[in-house]
């Protein structure tokens, strides 16, 4: 699996939020806001050769030794599922304090 680098501002799709990249070698992959992505890797980050395009729904928050949190996506489109580190400024508490929200 090859990573692309890729610093992209973007905007999110599930709620408007203008999305700038994070720098200094970190690159994000989903809205600080609300959490969601849009799927459009698919054999690694930054590839952008899927072709599902739906949208990634955070569907809860993991924390490992190695990476730290993590966010755990579904394709609400697809219904394909993975894990992504989460960016210093995404926020995690008012996620994890929702009604789909899980730490």
């Amino acid at each position: 699996m090859t990573f692309i680098a890729r610093e992209e501002a973007f905007t999110c799709e599930h709620c408007g939020n203008s999305v700038e990249p994070l720098g200094k070698g970190t690159y994000r992959n989903h809205c600080p806001k609300c959490l969601y992505g849009k799927h459009v890797d698919k054999d690694g980050p930054g590839d952008r050769l899927s072709t599902c395009h739906g949208l990634l729904k955070p569907t809860g928050i993991d924390q490992t030794a190695k990476k730290g949190f993590l966010v755990v996506f579904e394709c609400v489109k697809c219904g394909m599922t993975a894990r992504n580190r989460a960016a210093p400024d995404d926020d995690l508490l008012s996620f994890a304090h929702s009604s789909t929200g899980n730490v």
